[in-house]
């Protein structure tokens, strides 16, 4: 199994280099650079100049936010410098994030994914071979290519593996028809999820346009309970709660609580966050609630943990890096047994 870490999403962009550099050090397989206060294609040009090892992968650039030719053109670039390191990782985000943000127009997503990609490959295979490689669809055309403006013809850069975040059905079935591989959200990252809808989407997506599979990538975006000592997984514990009600009380995951047999959980949590209730907190998220939908162990048994968890529906996980470096040690044994198992 691939194990991943991501950076804080608030990462002072001094900081990118020294926490590369921690990852590659503690034997991770790659790094998920995502888009939220910062540019995640500057996050990743930062992270592979520090390091020489690792994968670093936008998990998530916003597709709808940039045109599908520069978002190649950056893909390509940082491919080139890094001989191969890079995977571009592309999400669609939310309607309301999008128009109002953002102030970009929206489209039905999964449908404009699939085009982007398209393009963006077209584009790849441009580069390569310096010769135009057209893409037309509804919504992007990809039909001029001058070559002044074309930076190929280039054999040598590896095309960047494509991968999707996705959560529904219908951008599951697209990543299975076009992308490299699939990076779900933490909310959606347990097994019944994994198993019950997101692989027979990327099995029906994949057959549609007569593709198989193998290969493909699953990346289970987990979240997990930590400690060296019992009194560590503790007190994590009751960080996580809070983090954890914020979370859920979004309508948007209320299916991940019902999955888990707590149907009414989101609505509670919902309530409670809008009156900063927080001493209720320990009687809606219990540590039933907690160890039910978030792995917790120990360092020394969370590798065991996770395992029986994704066990044959995933390819890579994410793991966060712990916040003391003095803990990377412990972590980089747990990275160092999923990689082998």
């Amino acid at each position: 199994m691939k194990v991943y870490t991501g950076t804080d999403p608030a990462i002072d962009l001094s900081k990118v280099a020294e926490f590369a550099r921690r990852v590659e050090a503690a034997g991770y397989n790659g790094l998920h650079v995502s888009e939220t206060v910062h540019d995640p294609f500057l996050l990743a040009l930062l992270a592979l100049q520090a390091t020489e090892r690792i994968t670093v992968r936008t998990s998530v650039a916003l597709a709808f936010v940039r045109s599908p030719l520069v978002t190649a053109y950056t893909a390509w670039d940082l491919s080139k410098l890094s001989g191969g390191r890079f995977h571009l990782g592309l999400g669609s985000q939310i309607r309301q994030n999008i128009e109002e943000r953002y102030a970009m127009p929206w489209s039905a997503p999964a449908a404009a994914m699939r085009e982007y990609v398209g393009v963006v490959r077209a584009a790849f295979a441009t580069f390569r071979t310096g010769e135009l490689v057209a893409y037309e669809g509804d919504r992007y055309r990809f039909t001029r290519m001058q070559p002044y403006f074309n930076p190929g013809p280039d054999s040598a850069t590896p095309m960047p593996p494509i991968y999707l975040g996705g959560v529904g059905p219908l951008m599951c079935r697209v990543a299975g028809e076009c992308a490299d591989g699939l990076v779900t959200h933490p909310t959606n990252s347990d097994p019944r999820y994994l198993v019950d809808e997101c692989v027979p989407a990327l099995t029906e997506g994949a057959s549609t346009v007569g593709r198989c599979l193998d290969g493909f990538d699953v990346v289970a975006g987990l979240q997990v309970i930590t400690g060296a000592t019992d009194a560590d997984v503790a007190e994590e514990r009751e960080r996580r709660r809070r983090l954890f009600a914020f979370l859920y009380s979004t309508p948007a995951y209320r299916g991940a609580l019902e999955r888990h047999g707590f149907p009414d959980l989101q609505g509670w949590l919902s309530d409670l966050v809008r009156r900063e209730d927080w001493d209720r907190l320990r009687d809606i998220v219990t540590d039933d609630v907690l160890g039910t939908i978030v792995p917790t162990a120990r360092y020394d048994t969370l590798a065991d943990a996770i395992s029986r968890r994704l066990d044959g529906v995933a390819q890579g996980v994410t793991l966060a890096l712990p916040e003391n470096p003095d803990q990377d040690r412990r972590m980089a044994d747990v990275v160092a047994e999923l990689q082998a198992m």
